[in-house]
């Protein structure tokens, strides 16, 4: 399979925390001139066929995604999970699980703040991803900090999507709450028991290089090594890890489209995977589901 132009393999969409619909992001990937984009909304597929659609429509590959949180030796870990049947039951039972942790998590941030004397309600949070999520009515949608975040704003209480997540939202922040989740290497195995391919999702972020590579030695698929908070030295570093496990390489922007005109995470199409990395994700899923 000869592959040709870039494939941005890390974009979110209305589905989950990002600014755009689905059809929003495959039109911004095909105007960027990507020739692949994946949708990798947290816990959720629910963006995976608008997608599709539009991208058979503009003639660009949509590949199916999904980012997975999970946690690990004392911090949160996502992996990355591409062309997983999204009609097995097992699978999507298996998401609704993790949206349920999720939405109770995202209560206990919202009675945080309210203790610490911030006036916000979960209407708030609830009015912002209402409004992200313009598609409307679809199963599966997910409400994260981001959507948080931008509610405190509105709110008047923060400037930037930064300062909400420096004062509040991330590890160690004031109303920062710790959701229970799966084992990164459980959802390595819950992507292939639904026929994908896992990946973990931007391994510089992590500081734990040890777990990275017990997660590759119990059969994760590829490593993320390009991506925006990705340095020169880490994707380096990642990329020979890569290839001496013999994993896929990949690469992506983590898009999830501008707030008050800042990039939260890379512009879409700003990291992208090497040529070779999108053959090789449909190589295995087509043995994966053969085997």
């Amino acid at each position: 399979m000869v592959e040709r132009g870039r494939g941005d393999l890390h974009a979110h969409t209305t589905a989950s925390d990002g600014i755009h619909t689905p059809a929003e992001v495959v039109r911004k990937a095909h105007e960027a001139g990507l020739a692949t984009v994946a949708i990798t909304d947290h816990d959720t597929v629910a963006g995976v066929n608008e997608a599709l659609i539009q991208g058979e429509q503009l003639g660009i590959r949509v590949l199916a995604g999904i980012e997975v949180s999970t946690h690990a030796d004392g911090g949160e870990i996502h992996v990355l999970g591409y062309l997983t049947d999204n009609g097995n039951v097992q699978w999507l039972n298996r998401l609704e699980s993790l949206r349920g942790v999720r939405g109770d998590r995202n209560g206990m941030i919202v009675d945080k703040l309210r203790a610490l004397g911030v006036s916000i309600a979960w209407s708030d949070v609830e009015a912002v991803a209402m409004e992200r999520q313009q598609a409307g009515g679809a199963k599966g949608k997910s409400i994260g900090r981001p959507h948080i975040a931008e509610a405190l704003i509105r709110k008047g209480v923060v400037s930037t999507m930064g300062e909400a997540f420096d004062r509040f939202l991330a590890a160690g922040a004031a109303a920062y709450v710790e959701m229970p989740k799966i084992h990164p290497a459980e959802a390595v195995r819950w992507i292939h028991d639904a026929g994908g391919v896992a990946v973990i999702a931007h391994p510089g972020l992590y500081g734990k290089d040890g777990l990275i590579e017990e997660l590759i030695a119990g059969g994760a698929d590829g490593i993320e090594v390009y991506h925006p908070d990705h340095g020169q030295a880490e994707e380096e570093r990642y990329y020979a890890i890569a290839r001496r496990y013999g994993i896929v390489a990949t690469g992506g922007s983590d898009f999830h489209g501008e707030r008050l005109g800042v990039s939260y995470h890379g512009a879409l199409g700003s990291r992208y995977a090497p040529i070779g990395a999108v053959s090789a994700i449909m190589e295995l899923a087509k043995e994966r589901r053969e085997a």
